[in-house]
């Protein structure tokens, strides 16, 4: 099953990629938790609950908010139920035109093929510098 979900973390990536966000959030579980890195622009409503949860709280407002906005993940550690990613985010702050270039850890956790929660760690204040005039 590790190597299933190794490939269905490297499917959401690619997805995000193609901004085909319907195919991410068909792997997710309908009880997903989705945890944003404390101090985060977007940990304010954490943990965001469910697709439609994980839809609204987070990727609507990336497109929104941001130009450019790119995950571009580097590696991934094969943890069996648990799959870790590293990689870089990178992007433009629509409202600053403020860009960004911050590394992440992501840590996905699948039950029963679906991905029942995600833990994002990233540098943080390079986002908070960004979304500030």
């Amino acid at each position: 099953m590790s190597e299933q979900n190794v490939n269905a973390v490297r499917g959401m990536y690619a997805a995000f990629g193609r901004g085909d966000i319907p195919a991410v959030i068909a792997q997710l579980h309908p009880e997903v938790e989705w945890w944003e890195a404390e101090n985060f622009i977007y940990a304010d409503k954490n943990p965001y609950v469910g697709p439609n949860g994980v839809l609204e709280g987070v990727f609507m407002r990336l497109g929104q908010e941001w130009d450019g906005f790119a995950v571009s993940a580097k590696e991934f550690l094969d943890g069996g139920d648990t799959v870790a990613a590293q990689g870089y985010y990178s992007g433009t702050f629509k409202e600053t035109s403020k860009q960004v270039r911050a590394q992440f850890a992501h840590f996905f956790t699948f039950r029963d093929g679906k991905l029942i929660k995600f833990q994002q760690y990233t540098d943080t204040r390079q986002f908070a510098d960004a979304v500030k005039d």
